[in-house]
């Protein structure tokens, strides 16, 4: 026999020999489909941990970050600049953007946490990269974002009761770019 009539046969007798799959019935995908909550093996461990360990572990991490942010900003020795200028030497992104922002604190009594860091531009135009002085023909422009915060739900003074809370979405500025 020669070579091609040798791997027409080996690929013959290998389709055979390899063990099948149960067919699957008309009208059902092949696959396992979606895999559910817990991880194939005989080790069944949850393939979310973090939710399944605390199901807020993540919102309360995210907060304590928030509040060390505003916290930072509160303690801070340096005077809060508004000009317009970038800073090559600083590792912060806002200050060497061509952008520029600061941050000033967005204060609610009925949202956890009260205090959000939120952007402020500190150019109307951008910086040119190339002579670093500000750009009129260009515009400077907040990037918004949606972050979840809790919202305090009371009832009004003549009802009693407690409390309730709802995770809301807010938007609010993180940054800013430059738009023409």
């Amino acid at each position: 026999m020669d070579w091609p009539h040798s791997l027409l046969f080996l690929l013959a007798i290998s389709i055979f020999l390899v063990p099948s799959q149960p067919r699957n019935t008309k009208g059902k995908r092949k696959g396992q489909g979606r895999p559910g909550p817990l991880a194939p093996g005989p080790h069944q461990v949850p393939l979310d941990l973090v939710s399944r360990v605390k199901p807020y572990a993540r919102m309360e991490e995210y907060e304590r970050n928030l509040g060390e942010m505003v916290a930072q900003l509160r303690n801070s020795s340096e005077p809060a600049k508004k000009k317009c200028e970038v800073n090559l030497q600083l590792w912060l992104s806002n200050k060497r953007s061509l952008s520029p922002w600061g941050y000033s604190i967005n204060h609610d009594p009925s949202r956890i946490p009260e205090d959000l860091p939120e952007a402020r531009c500190l150019c109307l135009g951008c910086v040119n990269p190339f002579t670093m002085q500000e750009d009129r023909s260009m515009v400077s422009v907040p990037v918004f974002s949606q972050v979840p915060v809790r919202r305090r739900l009371c009832p009004q003074p003549p009802r009693p009761g407690p409390c309730r809370q709802r995770v809301v979405m807010e938007t609010i500025a993180v940054g800013c770019t430059c738009i023409f």
